[in-house]
């Protein structure tokens, strides 16, 4: 069944360990839809086990012409047989490619849909030990190696019944020279099981350097006008040249393996073949070998170098998938390959599935308390210390400090963005044992530092299937200050926007996203640095415009940012310095009693003075 949708595999491993027992799991992976791997299996069994038959009635074509042996019938009633099982192993093929398709489609999607399942939804910060880009190698093809190794696994039954029937057969025609034969087969398999150390670390290289390209063309892509403004398309080229030249060794190298397989494995049919003719001449001499028996022999062992040619690449693709469940328990992070291969109902067949709102019930905010929290950077060096404070319901509270100081890791912590170390989180009386899972719209929304649109309208880019209406979305493109951008778009809130379309300014992106937190209606809004990409009046206009919602509906909000427009409005002022926080209460407390807080505060209210409209994050950052 070499017919299936050919993997390209690529980029690195984790642990020789992390992936598990790939047998095992491949196992668990192929009792999906038992009856169709069932009908697979029947399948291929005919296609790879039907060349018994054609030897045998080869076998009976050659005595009947020659007159020797103990011919059952005449050479055109074998020849009819011939051509009969010839046609039913086409029908079988045929059968056997729909069959397999439609049993590989629904394994590596069911892969891919564990694997993105498990990045979105599991419990905790979702990390990509790598690129975006670079994961998607290992989407497409490392699933496609897994997919591939249970390709051989069905095969195995086909080829494997042929092997054991040829060889009975031949054995009872002469032992002696079935054994000569075997032991050039055998040479083969011993000869690739001593390399399958060396294939592992080959294929190992071959896909880390092709996730390395992966990488770099997304990273590229990502930053055109950047490489263009500095003048280094050259420096560019000449790195992206140099890490192709890389892969194609890499990849040389693992290919110059799979031709030493198959040039071995060809050879052997040639040594086997003479020992046929050296010793099968003797034996027709002395009347014990006839023709049939010679032509039987010549069917049979190409069919025999091709097993074992086939065990030989189901070990090597043994290692490989071993590689790939690494490499996808890397990407999952702290899940085992168990997810990967976990029994999910695809409904592919089936009408779309009617969507279903999964989104929590949101128990009204009275009072968000954190106490002790801890967390670590990436390095292992420590990020948030010792963080204790209330949120109360429809408070402006206002997280400020100086670059480095722990801001952004105040709130991503808060958001299970950032993975903890210690301390507790209570959304009202109840402990927050997963904040990633527990702060999600409706009961939290959140704008990052950098937020990302995909490729899409605009339209979609805020709404991302919220259930609110046209109104709901007027309201959120009203707070967030996006009317005026919108009339001067083309296609207004239909516009193309992202790679594939126009590119907003890093101030349209912010508030795009804030409307995007806008429409969760949620009970916590989280803000982090919004400041950062705005100018002064269009900052003042969007709290103005949230402060005044706050009649109608009230809602907490948590904000990082150091412009006056927030800081005036905030009914508390944390104020961060080193991981910790350095102080805490109203603006004129922290005025007060910080010299870090004072001193901010003059700096900002110079540098809004000095610059009026457009002011940067230049100061405290």
């Amino acid at each position: 069944m070499t017919t299936s949708s050919p993997p390209t595999p690529s980029a690195q491993g984790a642990s020789a360990h992390r992936g598990g027992n790939p047998l095992a799991l491949v196992f668990e992976l192929a009792r999906h839809r038992p009856a169709l791997l069932a009908l697979n299996v029947s399948v291929w069994i005919v296609v790879h086990g039907s060349p018994v038959l054609l030897g045998l009635f080869m076998k009976g074509i050659f005595d009947a012409l020659s007159g020797q042996g103990a011919a059952t019938a005449s050479a055109w009633t074998f020849l009819a047989l011939v051509l009969s099982v010839d046609m039913a192993r086409i029908g079988a093929l045929a059968l056997g490619v729909w069959v397999w398709s439609s049993y590989w489609a629904e394994l590596v999607s069911m892969m891919r849909r564990n694997l993105l399942g498990y990045l979105l939804t599991a419990p905790g910060s979702r990390r990509l030990p790598d690129s975006p880009s670079e994961a998607i190698s290992r989407f497409r093809d490392d699933v496609n190696d897994i997919g591939e190794y249970i390709e051989h696994l069905v095969d195995v039954w086909g080829f494997g019944l042929f092997a054991v029937i040829a060889l009975a057969v031949m054995f009872r025609v002469d032992p002696l020279m079935t054994a000569l034969i075997c032991l050039p087969l055998g040479f083969t398999l011993v000869f690739s099981n001593l390399l399958r150390p060396h294939i592992r670390r080959v294929r190992r290289e071959m896909r880390e350097a092709t996730g390395r390209v992966t990488d770099f063309l997304g990273e590229t892509f990502n930053a055109v006008q950047a490489v263009q403004g500095a003048g280094r398309e050259e420096a560019v080229l000449a790195e992206f040249e140099r890490l192709n030249v890389t892969r194609r060794r890499a990849a040389l190298r693992d290919s110059l393996l799979a031709e030493l397989f198959k040039s071995l494995n060809d050879n052997m049919v040639h040594v086997a073949t003479g020992v046929i003719l050296l010793l099968g001449a003797g034996a027709m001499g002395r009347g014990t070998f006839t023709v049939g028996d010679f032509a039987l022999f010549v069917t049979f062992l190409p069919r025999l170098t091709s097993t074992i040619s086939f065990m030989g690449a189901l070990m090597v693709q043994h290692k490989r998938t071993g590689v790939a469940f690494d490499r996808l328990s890397d990407l999952l992070g702290d899940a085992g390959p168990e997810v990967v291969v976990a029994d999910v109902d695809l409904s592919l067949r089936a009408a779309m599935p009617p969507f279903v709102d999964a989104r929590p019930r949101a128990e009204p905010l009275e009072r968000l308390r954190v106490q002790a929290l801890r967390a670590r950077h990436a390095d292992g060096s420590l990020a948030l210390d010792d963080a204790s404070f209330e949120l109360e319901r429809g408070s402006f509270t206002v997280v400020t400090g100086r670059v480095g100081s722990g801001k952004s890791t105040l709130v991503r912590a808060l958001m299970g963005l950032v993975p903890h170390e210690g301390g507790e989180i209570w959304w009202n009386d109840v402990l927050v044992d997963d904040p990633a899972a527990w702060f999600v719209p409706p009961r939290s929304a959140y704008t990052s530092q950098v937020p990302r649109l995909f490729s899409d309208t605009l339209r979609e880019n805020v709404t991302m299937g919220s259930p609110g209406g046209d109104a709901a979305l007027a309201a959120a493109i009203r707070l967030a200050v996006l009317e005026r951008d919108i009339d001067v778009l083309h296609g207004g809130l239909d516009t193309e926007v992202g790679s594939r379309g126009v590119r907003l300014s890093g101030g349209q992106v912010q508030r795009s996203a804030a409307a995007r937190m806008f429409m969760r209606d949620a009970e916590l809004l989280v803000f982090d640095d919004l400041s950062s990409a705005l100018d002064v009046d269009t900052e003042r206009r969007l709290w103005d415009g949230l402060w005044a919602s706050r009649r109608e509906r009230i809602v907490t909000c948590l904000v990082v940012s150091h412009r006056r427009a927030a800081l005036e409005r905030a009914d508390r002022v944390i104020v961060m310095a080193g991981g910790r926080i350095a102080a805490a209460g109203t603006l004129e407390e922290v005025v007060a009693e910080s010299v870090e807080m004072a001193e901010l505060w003059g700096d900002t209210g110079a540098e809004e003075a000095e610059v009026g409209g457009d002011v940067g994050y230049r100061v405290l950052r």
